[in-house]
C-alpha cells in the first residue's frame, strides 16, 4: 500500500510538472481571447502573475507594452547604437532598452515637442492598436477614406482622435481591431486602457501581419543573414534557426601557443572563429571573430621509447558579436598528419611531441548542438 501511495503521489507530482505554463485558473478554455494568451505565453511574449494568474482584466503600462511588442517581433536581441532620451526614463530603468528598440522599428513615434513616454501610463487601445499598425507595411489612406471605413462600423467613430485616424483605419481594412465580445459591438473606445486581453489579441494579430508584411526595418532585421565561410554541412535550418549538430568538426584559432611539451594541464586558452560558420544555403551560423574559451583537458609530454606526446582542449564558452556568452562545448584533439613510415616509426619508438602556434588552427569537436537565430546571431540557451 505504501508503495502503491508513492506511486500515486510520483503521478500526481509529474503530471503538475508537465502542466502548461498557459494554464490560468482565470482564463478559461472558452475565454474569447484564450487561442491568442496561449500562444503568447507559450512563446514568453506575456507572463502571469506570481499568484499563476493572468488577471486578463487588467491594464497594461506602456513599459510593459513596449517590451511586449518587442518580444512579440522577435527583436529582444536587437542592439540600438543611437538611443533617443526621454526625461522621464534613464538606462537604468527596467525597459529602457525595449523602449529604445520600439522607438528604433518605428512602432513608437519620437515627437521631438515631448520628451516624456509616460512609462507608467496605462496604454490606451489607440496607442496599442497604433504600434501594432507601425509595425507593417500598409498601403497609404487618406483621413477621409479612414473615416468612411470606421464610421461604417463603429458608432463613436467621429470621437477618434485625430491622430489615430489613418492608424484605426488601417487596422480595421486588416481586420486587426479588437472587440471582446462583453464590449459594445460597435465602439472603438480609441481613448480606454485596453486590457490585457485586448493586448495579447492585438499583438498576436500584429506577429501574423508582420510574418507577411513587416515595415522596412522589421524586414531588415527579420531577414535570415548570409555571408561566406566555413561550410558546416550537417546544419539544418527551420524557419529562422538554424541549428549545428552535435559532433560537428568546425575549426578554430588559438589566440596562444600550447605544446604537450611545456603546457599544463587546466591552463586556459582563448581562440577566435577564424572565418564565419555557414549553413549550406549561406545562412551565417557563427560570425567571425566569435571568441571561444577553454581549457588544456589532457596534456602529457612525448617521452623517447615511452609514450607519444598528449593535448586535448575542451571548449566551454563562446561570446558572440552580440556580447552573448554561452556554452560552446567541444573538445579538439591535437594530432600530426603523418605518413605512413612516421605513423609506424611513433608507434614502434613513441617520443612525438605536440604543439600548436599563436594563430594556428585546430579542429574543435562540438559535444552538444548549437542553436542560433539567422536572424540576429543570438544563440539559443
Amino acid at each position: 500500500m505504501r508503495n502503491f501511495i508513492k506511486a500515486v503521489l510520483s503521478v500526481a507530482v509529474l503530471c503538475f510538472s508537465l502542466a502548461p505554463a498557459f494554464a490560468y485558473p482565470d482564463v478559461s478554455d472558452d475565454y474569447w481571447a484564450a487561442p491568442q494568451i496561449k500562444t503568447l505565453s507559450e512563446q514568453g511574449v506575456i507572463v502571469g502573475y506570481p499568484d499563476g494568474t493572468f488577471k486578463p482584466d487588467a491594464n497594461v503600462t506602456r513599459a510593459e507594452f513596449a517590451a511586449m511588442a518587442i518580444r512579440a517581433l522577435g527583436q529582444q536581441h536587437t542592439k540600438v547604437a543611437q538611443p533617443v532620451s526621454f526625461s522621464d526614463i534613464d538606462e537604468n530603468y527596467w525597459a529602457y532598452q525595449d523602449i529604445q528598440k520600439a522607438v528604433y522599428f518605428d512602432l513608437i513615434s519620437n515627437d521631438s515637442s515631448d520628451d516624456l513616454f509616460r512609462p507608467e501610463d496605462s496604454v490606451s487601445r489607440a496607442e496599442s492598436l497604433s504600434v501594432a499598425v507601425n509595425a507593417l507595411t500598409t498601403e497609404t489612406i487618406s483621413v477621409q477614406k479612414a473615416q468612411e471605413v470606421l464610421a461604417k462600423k463603429y458608432v463613436d467613430a467621429d470621437t477618434v482622435p485625430e491622430w489615430f485616424l489613418i492608424p484605426a483605419g488601417k487596422a480595421e481594412i486588416l481586420g486587426m481591431i479588437v472587440v471582446a465580445p462583453a464590449a459594445q459591438q460597435s465602439s472603438l473606445e480609441a481613448t480606454r486602457p485596453a486590457t490585457r486581453a485586448e493586448v495579447a489579441a492585438i499583438l498576436f494579430n500584429m506577429m501574423e501581419q508582420a510574418k507577411l508584411n513587416p515595415n522596412a526595418k522589421l524586414a531588415e532585421a527579420m531577414r535570415k543573414k548570409t555571408g561566406e565561410g566555413f561550410v558546416v554541412e550537417g546544419a539544418t535550418v527551420q524557419g529562422s534557426v538554424g541549428t549545428i549538430p552535435a559532433g560537428t568538426v568546425v575549426p578554430v584559432k588559438l589566440n596562444t601557443y600550447v605544446s604537450s611539451q611545456t603546457s599544463e594541464g587546466g591552463a586556459l586558452y582563448t581562440a577566435i572563429v577564424p572565418q564565419n560558420y555557414v549553413t549550406r544555403e549561406k545562412f551565417i551560423l557563427i560570425r567571425e571573430g566569435a571568441v571561444l574559451k577553454g581549457q588544456l583537458l589532457d596534456v602529457r609530454p612525448g617521452k623517447y621509447f615511452v609514450r607519444n606526446g598528449v593535448l586535448v582542449l575542451k571548449n566551454a564558452l563562446i561570446t558572440t558579436e552580440n556580447d552573448q556568452t554561452v556554452p560552446f562545448v567541444g573538445t579538439a584533439e591535437i594530432k600530426k598528419d603523418r605518413n605512413w613510415w612516421m605513423k609506424f616509426v611513433r608507434w614502434a619508438f613513441k617520443g612525438e611531441q605536440l604543439e600548436v602556434q599563436a594563430e594556428g588552427t585546430v579542429n574543435l569537436k562540438l559535444l552538444q548542438p548549437v542553436k542560433v537565430d539567422l536572424t540576429n546571431g543570438w544563440i539559443f540557451e
